[in-house]
């Protein structure tokens, strides 16, 4: 079972941050079809969020055929995301904690760690799309 964590001081919306961490769980193979999300009480538990915030949370991955809610019963993985070999994810998951460290070592931040991260992806997407073209 996934264990949801909110971060108050993040810009990003507490629904959006639980959204994100299902999403996340799909992609990286810990969460399956099948599977049951946390309860809404104990997710306002664990992250003191309301829990409309929790509903809404889970009523958008609903509508984006991710979860279904059961009556009575929870709520439940029903869709997927991704279709990476999860052997292959892992590498990759271990080559980026290794890169990690080796920015935290030259005083990067999680700010500057993210922005990083982003900048590279719009570069990587740009120069893709270009050979694309070509």
């Amino acid at each position: 079972m996934i264990n949801f964590h909110v971060d108050k001081s993040s810009s990003v919306p507490a629904y959006a941050q639980l959204i994100r961490q299902v999403r996340e769980g799909l992609r990286m193979g810990l969460l399956h079809p099948g599977d049951q999300l946390p309860t809404v009480r104990s997710v306002v538990t664990s992250c003191t969020v309301n829990p409309s915030t929790v509903l809404k949370a889970y009523r958008e991955l609903e509508l984006s055929g991710l979860v279904e809610a059961r009556q009575g019963a929870g709520t439940f993985v029903s869709g997927t995301l991704g279709g990476a070999d999860p052997h292959v994810m892992a590498r990759l998951r271990h080559g980026l904690a290794r890169w990690l460290d080796q920015a935290r070592e030259a005083g990067l931040e999680t700010e500057d760690v993210e922005a990083l991260f982003a900048s590279v992806i719009v570069e990587n997407s740009a120069r893709r799309a270009q050979e694309g073209a070509a």
